[in-house]
């Protein structure tokens, strides 16, 4: 695991989206990675805020950290990405996953994001490579199905798992988004299980089903194995994708979803300004034929 595994992980959790970001340090090269920030947005009063990602860059510059990339598991779709507001305050790079290309064309026409060529990101990630930024080293694993561009980011015995897993009293990531994959969605998780049982796994999203007393986002591949609601040890792919295909059916959309997946697509940038400096997010309407 080499250096990686000296990283020290600091978690950020946004109690608006049940959202977690990480500042992942090595103190001895003073190298940083942000991982998932969150842009804030208060869709009633149709306002962006950034005291989320403002908290992450108080806690790196406390430290002497130097943020040199901004790592994407996902583009997201139930909160706005702060990625290119770090970029712009730090001169950090933007990564994120080579299927952002696949999320771009099916997203963007509706959006006048046309661009499906990952432009808005400095680099596009493909499975197995390796990011090294200081002593830090970073492996990328595509972990495909909750999205086509889900990666998950390998830091020693750390995985950042964005979606995909869920603490195991809550279970997995949804697959019905435009793109997703139920059986893809399995494969990847089985993927990131194989890793050794003490590997410990940082998760995006921690929702407290109603019996647990806090919010957690780290787990480990053992706990995974043994108490998983959806996907512990022996479930197998058919049993997994039936009870994912009936469980998403049930399921609302983000509230978040349209604001959200239009700046994500663009690296967390805001939709450019009109003629008059004024920005505006689009919401597409389900209209009944008369």
């Amino acid at each position: 695991m080499g250096a990686g595994s000296a990283a020290r992980i600091s978690a950020f959790f946004d109690p608006a989206t049940n959202s977690v970001s990480y500042l992942v340090a090595n103190p001895a090269s003073k190298a940083a990675v942000v991982i998932d920030p969150v842009l804030d947005f208060d869709a009633g009063a149709s306002r962006v805020e950034t005291h989320s990602a403002d908290a992450i860059l108080a806690a790196a510059a406390a430290e002497g950290l130097t943020i040199a990339w901004v790592l994407e598991t996902h583009p997201h779709a139930d909160h706005l990405s702060a990625a290119d507001y770090i970029r712009t305050r730090t001169g950090a790079q933007v990564g994120v996953g080579t299927g952002i290309r696949e999320v771009q064309a099916r997203f963007g026409p509706m959006f006048d994001a046309d661009e499906a060529d990952g432009a808005d990101f400095d680099r596009l990630f493909e499975d197995g490579e390796t990011l090294t930024v200081g002593d830090l080293e970073v492996e990328v694993l595509a972990t495909p199905g909750h999205t086509p561009a889900c990666v998950s980011y390998r830091v020693g015995d750390a995985v950042f798992v964005g979606d995909t897993l869920f603490m195991p009293d809550y279970g997995t990531a949804r697959a019905d988004f435009p793109g997703g994959d139920a059986r893809q969605l399995y494969r990847s998780i089985r993927r990131v299980l194989a890793l050794p049982r003490e590997t410990r796994l940082f998760l995006c999203h921690d929702y407290k089903v109603p019996d647990r007393d806090c919010f957690v986002w780290e787990t480990t591949v053992g706990d995974q194995l043994a108490g998983n609601v959806h996907i512990h040890a022996g479930v197998g792919e058919e049993e997994y994708v039936a009870m994912r295909h009936a469980r998403d059916a049930t399921l609302d959309a983000p509230k978040l979803l349209y604001p959200s997946i239009q700046v994500n697509i663009r690296a967390g940038r805001l939709p450019p300004p009109d003629e008059r400096g004024r920005r505006y997010l689009k919401l597409p309407l389900s209209v009944p034929e008369a």
